[in-house]
């Protein structure tokens, strides 16, 4: 019996009408670093879905449908942890869920718990990330998503912070262990003085809740330069490393200006 159909199985058995549709069509993954730029360590590397002919996350996306959605949440986690195991990455592994997609927090966590087991990569190092974006139909239900993750000693974090319109509801509710900036904020924050503003504020006020905050979509010397003066540490985007096809791509950190190297 194939994991897939396993994880079907035990899905079904507990009681999800809607998990017998397998998802149409095989995925693969690429790789993109969170990079701590104090040190040029690699915080997390995050699972990002392609097809396996190398069609980006929204060729793939597409074909997800209220019918499949469960097959394919669970088959990102197994393919995600399988290419961690297999690319013995020894960070963080960061892997994006649908909460809507989520049946039973404890049920669905079994199976990425089983694929963990298998291909022998640790559970603690292993974090979720949900979207602030993203439509939820049950609030309450994503709480012991997040409940449930936390218990079985995985970290979380809200990707894409400050999209949407209900970020501070979100950190009240759930307190993630990490914040990810949305890209929108970062992109170019070297010449606009209401995102440094914010983009601090929103730093300042993690470091009080106890958050990680990451700075997603980096691309310039310029808008890094202003992400270290701010003091956030963990960065991630095309700046420092595209994501890699089926590979852990290498790091290019370029050296803070001589100011902040005086700091």
């Amino acid at each position: 019996m194939g994991a897939g159909q396993e994880s079907r199985d035990l899905l079904q058995a507990a009681g999800c009408a809607g998990c017998r549709t397998p998802f149409p069509r095989a995925i693969t993954m690429a790789f993109q670093p969170i990079v701590d730029v104090t040190d040029g360590s690699i915080f997390a590397f995050e699972a990002l879905v392609r097809g396996v002919d190398g069609a980006g996350a929204a060729s793939v996306l597409a074909d997800v449908t209220p019918d499949n959605r469960f097959a394919f949440d669970q088959l990102c986690r197994r393919t995600a942890v399988e290419f961690a195991a297999r690319l013995r990455i020894e960070a963080r592994l960061s892997i994006n869920f649908m909460p809507n997609a989520v049946y039973k927090p404890d049920v669905c966590l079994g199976t990425t718990l089983a694929a963990a087991k298998r291909h022998g990569f640790p559970v603690e190092r292993i974090m979720f990330e949900v979207t602030e974006g993203e439509r939820v139909d049950d609030r309450v239900h994503l709480t012991h998503i997040m409940a449930e993750y936390r218990r079985q000693g995985m970290a979380t974090a809200i990707d894409d912070f400050g999209a949407g319109h209900s970020g501070l509801n979100l950190l009240a509710e759930f307190q993630p262990d990490v914040i990810k900036l949305d890209m929108d904020l970062i992109r170019g924050i070297d010449v606009s003085q209401p995102r440094q503003a914010i983009v601090a504020s929103v730093a300042r006020l993690a470091d009080t809740l106890g958050m990680a905050v990451v700075a997603e979509g980096v691309e310039t010397e310029a808008e890094l330069a202003v992400v270290r003066t701010i003091g956030i540490r963990l960065v991630q985007g095309y700046l420092l490393a595209k994501p890699g096809f089926e590979r852990l791509p290498e790091v290019r950190l370029p050296a803070p200006p001589a100011k902040q190297r005086a700091a």
